[in-house]
């Protein structure tokens, strides 16, 4: 995967007081850097398979970057919160549906649309915990526009 560039499109703010709880309840839960297991690895099959897409991902956001703990289609285990766009899905509490990274100026600069994993189409919805915190999402992914 090519080096990172730093997008002009601003990120969802990250300095917050909800932000900093979130991230202390994603802590809390003592799942980051966890090995892989097979019931999460089923959600994220059934994901791709239902929206019939190469990549589909578990991911976890903490204040640096994205962690995959279930992935499909994707070999990386996690990329820079930088350029994640989880990030943004995080920030509502709705499906975050971009259904041509190219025509979307957040995201058409982006490396991972730009270079590997070439994404042009993303849709994911917040993983929410029990007090209502957005910890992650499961996406979905296309190397082609769609919706």
């Amino acid at each position: 995967m090519e080096s990172p560039q730093q997008s002009t499109t601003p990120m969802p703010s990250t300095a917050q007081p909800r932000e900093l709880s979130r991230l202390a309840a994603l802590l809390r839960y003592e799942i980051l850097d966890t090995p892989e297991d097979s019931a999460f690895d089923d959600f994220t099959a059934l994901a791709a398979q239902m929206c019939d897409t190469p990549i589909a991902l578990i991911s976890l956001v903490d204040d640096r970057r994205q962690w995959f703990k279930s992935r499909v289609g994707l070999d990386v285990s996690e990329t820079s919160r930088e350029i994640s766009f989880c990030t943004f899905t995080i920030a509502g509490d709705e499906i975050f549906e971009v259904p041509d990274t190219l025509q979307d100026p957040r995201f058409c600069n982006n490396p991972l649309v730009l270079g590997d994993p070439q994404i042009r189409f993303y849709a994911g919805t917040p993983l929410t915990s029990p007090d209502g915190y957005n910890l992650g999402t499961l996406c979905v992914i296309d190397r082609q526009p769609r919706r």
